[in-house]
C-alpha cells in the first residue's frame, strides 16, 4: 500500500490521506486471488490462542493464498465487545506473521470493518497504522441507515483506505440492495473490489450490471462471496451493452469464508480454473465440481440450520486437522449443530480430492512452533 500523510481534522484528530494499493497489489487483486477470512483460534476458557492463532495465518501463506482477510465474520464480530477487545490484537498477530513470513508474491492484507461510520472509521485507522492494504466494508447490522447514508459511510472510509464492498445476504444480517445503490457504490474513488455473497442469482447480478455501468468498471474486481456457487461464480463473465458498445466482467477470485479451510487445493482450483477460462470451450465436468464444492460447504456452513454452525463448522474442519484445538467461540451458544459433525464426515469421505489435510499434517509443527 502506498504510504498517507497525515492530515489535520477536526477537534485535534488525525487523519490520513487517502492511502491507495500499489501497482502490484492492484494488478493482483484484478487478476484473482484466493483470499480466506481468518477464523479465531481459543482454548477450552474461550480465551485467544496466540500460538494456533497465529499457526492459522501460517498456514494461509504456506497454502499459496493471495491474502488473508481478518476481522471479518469468520473471525466472530465479538472480538469487538469490551470484555474481549481482541480487534486491534488479532490483526496485529496476522500482520507479524505475515511480515515474518516475507511470501514472495502479492499478498493483500484485508481489514474487516463495521459499525456506524465513527466505528468504521475508528477500525480502519487500526489497519492502517498495522499496514493493513484494503478493508472489506460490513454493512451489516445497520438496520436504520438508508442507501444514501451507506454511501455516505462508505465514502468516508475509502478517503483514508482502499475498500472492498460487501453484499452480505439478509439470512446473516446483511440486507438487500438496489442496483441504483451499487452504481453509484461504484462510482466511489477508492472503491477497489466488491465481494458479492448475497447467495443470490438476481441480486449478483445487480453488482455486476452496476460494475459495468460505472466508468470505474475496469478499477474494481468482482470477488465471488456466494459460498453456494463457488466454482460456476469464478467462471461466470457478465457482458452488457454500455453506451453502445459490449463491457465485460470476470468474477476474478474470492474472499471466502469457505477457504479458511482447505486452502490449499483452494488455490490449486483457482489456478486450474484460471487455466480453462482461457480455453474456447469449458468442459461439463465444472458444473460437477461446482456441486461438489458447495456440497461441502453445506456441511461447513450449516444452511439447513440457517448457518447456525457456520463458524463452528469451518473450526470442526481446522481442529480435526490440528490447526485448532477445539471448536469454541466467544459466544457460547455458538456450536456445531445437530447432525452437522456427520455431515462433514460425509462430505469427507464424499470428495476427498477437496482436502488438504496431507498438506497441513506435513507442516503443521513447524506452524505451531513458528518455524
Amino acid at each position: 500500500m502506498e504510504q498517507a500523510d497525515a492530515l489535520p481534522r477536526e477537534k485535534g484528530e488525525i487523519l490520513m490521506a487517502t492511502a491507495k494499493l500499489s501497482a502490484i497489489l492492484q494488478a493482483a487483486l484484478m487478476d484473482g486471488l484466493v483470499i480466506p477470512a481468518h477464523p479465531l483460534a481459543l482454548d477450552e476458557n474461550r480465551k485467544l490462542d496466540e500460538r494456533r492463532q497465529r499457526a492459522l495465518t501460517r498456514y494461509y501463506v504456506a497454502s499459496g493464498a493471495g491474502g488473508i482477510a481478518i476481522g471479518v465474520h469468520s473471525t466472530q464480530f465479538e472480538i469487538r465487545d469490551p470484555e474481549h477487545d481482541l480487534y486491534e490484537t488479532v490483526l496485529r498477530m496476522a500482520a507479524e506473521e505475515v511480515a515474518n513470513a516475507a511470501p514472495n508474491r502479492p499478498f493483500i492484507q484485508v481489514a474487516g470493518v463495521c459499525g456506524p461510520a465513527e466505528q468504521a472509521l475508528s477500525e480502519t485507522q487500526t489497519a492502517l497504522s498495522l499496514g493493513y492494504d484494503a478493508v472489506l466494508l460490513s454493512m451489516g447490522g445497520l438496520v436504520g441507515l438508508s442507501e444514501d447514508e451507506h454511501l455516505e459511510r462508505a465514502r468516508k472510509v475509502a478517503a483514508v483506505m482502499p475498500v472492498i464492498g460487501f453484499y452480505l445476504q439478509p439470512s446473516v444480517g446483511g440486507r438487500i440492495f438496489s442496483y441504483e445503490f451499487w452504481r453509484a457504490f461504484a462510482d466511489i474513488p477508492n472503491i477497489v473490489a466488491i465481494k458479492m455473497a448475497p447467495f443470490n442469482r438476481y441480486q449478483t447480478l445487480d453488482v455486476a450490471r452496476a460494475v459495468c455501468d460505472s466508468s470505474r468498471r475496469d478499477e474494481i474486481a468482482l470477488y465471488t462471496g456466494n459460498d453456494d456457487n463457488i466454482v460456476a461464480d469464478l467462471f461466470t463473465t457478465y457482458r452488457f451493452t454500455v453506451d453502445g458498445r459490449t463491457v465485460e466482467k470476470q468474477v476474478v477470485g474470492g474472499l471466502l469464508g469457505h477457504w479458511a479451510v482447505w486452502t490449499q487445493k483452494a488455490v490449486a482450483l483457482l489456478e486450474e480454473i484460471k487455466t480453462a477460462r482461457r480455453e474456447p470451450s469449458i468442459a461439463k465436468e465444472w458444473l460437477t465440481r461446482n456441486v461438489q464444492v458447495t456440497d461441502s460447504n453445506a456441511a461447513f456452513f450449516d444452511p439447513s440450520h440457517q448457518f447456525a454452525g457456520c463458524i463452528p463448522g469451518i473450526h470442526e474442519v481446522l481442529r480435526r486437522q490440528g490447526l485448532l484445538q477445539g471448536t469454541w467461540c466467544l459466544n457460547p451458544h455458538e456450536e456445531l449443530s445437530p447432525g452437522q459433525s456427520e455431515e462433514i464426515d460425509r462430505v469427507y469421505a464424499q470428495y476427498p480430492d477437496l482436502n488438504d489435510d496431507a498438506f497441513v499434517a506435513s507442516h503443521l509443527e513447524e506452524w505451531l512452533r513458528g518455524k
